[in-house]
């Protein structure tokens, strides 16, 4: 039984004093115990959130990693210090970050493996553009993007990885992907992880869709077989929008 997943990515949103708002109005509600809940805020507001979040079920994650322990990379942010703070997630590969500043698969599959060497745990962002959908090559794409990913990439640690199915094009958009066409495409995701890992890990490994995902349209994505969960964007802002999705 895969327990379902939603995580709130603030994006480059909310100062800290921002951040303890929103975190505290979440924190007040009941949130469902079945699904488990994550957020994904700015590096400045990890620590302060990860103390308001003691005593919860509720995850923290931060939105990128470098794959390096330390060194000279000016501006970025390593694993061990995401440890420190307590961070349980990280997104990895998100298409803002390929699209904006150059994130490929190789680097993809660095941070994938150092994430999970300090035991964090990856959301790996796969997903194509409007004019690779239409082109009828949105399978080619996300096999690409999974398989160099998880490159190298143990049988033993990959069931701690979450893949996030993103339609490039319905990020942000207000565009969702139907629920049959988000459900078919981690249906080939799942079968993709089957090729390379077998039937154990397919059936356990939990698959999100995200893409402009609101109240109003979580609940029958949710119903399809092949969606565990999701990795919302603007709709995660909101207090009130981001629990009614947790509550689906």
């Amino acid at each position: 039984m895969r327990v379902p997943i939603v995580a709130g990515n603030w994006k480059m949103n909310n100062t800290i004093s921002e951040s303890l708002t929103l975190i505290s109005e979440i924190k007040e509600q009941n949130l469902n115990e079945n699904v488990e809940t994550v957020v994904a805020v700015p590096y400045t507001s990890l620590s302060e959130v990860k103390k308001v979040l003691e005593g919860t079920n509720i995850k923290l994650a931060a939105q990128n990693m470098h794959w390096e322990d330390k060194g000279a990379f000016t501006g970025e942010v390593s694993p061990l210090m995401l440890k420190e703070i307590g961070v349980d997630y990280c997104i990895i590969g998100h298409s803002e970050r390929r699209k904006y500043f150059n994130e490929i698969d190789e680097t993809v599959n660095k941070k994938i493996e150092s994430a999970l060497n300090n035991n964090i745990k990856p959301i790996v962002c796969v997903g194509e553009t409007l004019e690779e959908r239409e082109s009828g090559r949105e399978e080619e794409i996300v096999g690409r993007q999974i398989l160099k990913g998880l490159q190298d990439i143990d049988k033993k640690s990959v069931k701690d990885i979450i893949i996030a199915y993103e339609p490039i094009w319905a990020i942000g958009t207000g565009k969702t992907a139907s629920s049959n066409d988000a459900n078919k495409m981690c249906s080939f995701i799942r079968k993709t992880i089957a090729d390379k890992y077998g039937e154990e890990i397919k059936e356990s490994i939990r698959i999100q869709y995200g893409g402009s995902v609101k109240p109003n349209n979580i609940r029958e994505l949710m119903n399809k077989d092949n969606i565990d969960g999701a990795l919302v964007g603007g709709a995660s802002l909101r207090a009130e929008d981001f629990i009614k999705i947790v509550n689906y």
